[in-house]
């Protein structure tokens, strides 16, 4: 019985981590392409401290993001590199933390909720395939 429990537990941590992983793929690559191809008046309505920073910091940003979400994704999905997951959701993390001292110093603490959202599944990615479930390279 605990062995059923155990395999049980790891399927659905493993089920969890992808999940998680498909939302920060879907999540930072919508982002990142939003920032990327839109006009930044039309990007302003929807995230108005776009139209408060310089357009070459806002297209970098929105790099990040879509390297941040193709890296926490494809290497896991086709197990080259996996390695580089966890870097990605570090990156993830670090990011978050500093989207949220960027709102925080601009008074715009009600702006948040969704980076804490995002810091969370990053963080959960990076203790998931760095410490319990890693995914094995491809042999």
């Amino acid at each position: 019985m605990n062995r059923m429990m155990f395999s049980r537990r790891t399927l659905a941590l493993r089920g969890s981590l992808w999940a998680a992983q498909v939302a920060v793929f879907g999540l930072f690559c919508m982002a990142g392409f939003m920032k990327l191809t839109m006009p930044v008046v039309q990007i302003e309505k929807m995230w108005p401290w776009t139209g408060q920073v310089s357009e070459p910091f806002l297209r970098f940003i929105a790099v990040v993001d879509l390297a941040g979400g193709i890296g926490i994704f494809l290497p896991a999905l086709t197990r080259i590199r996996p390695q580089l997951t966890v870097l990605a959701a570090l990156g993830g993390t670090v990011l978050q933390v500093l989207a949220i001292g960027f709102h925080a110093s601009r008074g715009e603490i009600v702006l948040t909720p969704f980076n804490f959202f995002l810091l969370a599944l990053c963080a959960f990615v990076l203790w998931g395939r760095y410490k319990k479930a890693p995914i094995p390279p491809r042999s």
